[in-house]
């Protein structure tokens, strides 16, 4: 009866620690995931960060340029701006069901690990 007894506290507390073992192992994997992510996104934003800098010192110097063509300043400016306002109506009306759908896709890759 003594023999039942200790196998069974013993298998308790392999239990016990196998319980615990697992728990750390799943949160070991949730913050390698997490960080792995968030690393991922924070690296495509820097370069998204310089993208946009360039795209904004290039529109700044078109606008220049085709207000010097134009004879004022501000015709390039708005003609810039004109030209992004329809882009921005596109991606907004056209497009942003399939840039969620990209960028979704995108985050289930980066937690999946694929």
């Amino acid at each position: 009866m003594e023999d039942n007894i200790n196998l069974i506290e013993s298998l308790i507390e392999r239990i016990t620690e196998y319980g615990k073992t697992s728990y750390e192992l799943v949160k070991l994997n949730v913050v390698d995931k997490t960080l792995d992510t968030v690393s991922s996104v924070l690296a495509h934003a820097v370069v998204k960060v310089v993208i946009a800098c360039f795209v904004l010192f290039v529109n700044l110097g078109v606008a220049f340029w085709l207000g010097d063509l134009l004879g004022k300043i501000y015709y390039g400016l708005f003609a810039v701006a004109a030209f992004n306002g329809i882009v921005a109506f596109i991606l907004h009306f056209f497009m942003r069901k399939w840039m969620k759908r990209m960028f979704y896709d995108y985050f289930i890759r980066q937690m999946l690990g694929e």
